[in-house]
């Protein structure tokens, strides 16, 4: 087995949320009771407290929008030297579903730490597209 050289900013990489904000999650309209803007705001909060282990970013439709709020958790640079992978979670509303998240992401995120059994209720399949490009299938194609 040969060892694996990592170059650049992925040496560093931390654990990252990337929160979707596309049509359903983050959605005021088809989610009221949900103050969308406070969980994206209290998550960054928690990222620029951290000391760059931990970064949030935003994207548009993931897809499973019958699960909103979806959030995906990268693992961080080690976290997948020791086999973590991005992992879904579905139904990510309410300072309870907060709270699993940042805890699991401070604790180490995929790979590392082990997430609170209630978060990896949350956790949801990817899209099926997700997991083609994830095992390296979906490279070069176009989508239909």
């Amino acid at each position: 087995m040969t060892a694996r050289t990592v170059l650049g900013a992925a040496r560093t990489r931390p654990v990252t949320l990337v929160v979707c904000r596309g049509c359903c999650c983050g959605n005021p309209r088809k989610h009221p009771g949900h103050d969308h803007q406070w969980q994206l705001d209290r998550l960054r909060a928690a990222a620029a407290e951290s000391g760059g282990r931990i970064a949030v970013r935003t994207t548009d439709c993931l897809g499973p929008c019958d699960r909103a709020n979806v959030i995906v958790v990268q693992p961080s640079c080690e976290g997948r030297r020791r086999g973590g992978r991005a992992t879904w979670i579905g139904f990510a509303m309410g300072d309870a579903a907060d709270d699993d998240i940042l805890r699991w992401a401070a604790d180490g995120g995929p790979g590392i730490a082990e997430p609170l059994p209630a978060l990896a209720l949350q956790f949801i399949p990817p899209p099926r597209a997700a997991r083609t490009r994830a095992r390296g299938q979906g490279r070069g194609r176009a989508r239909r």
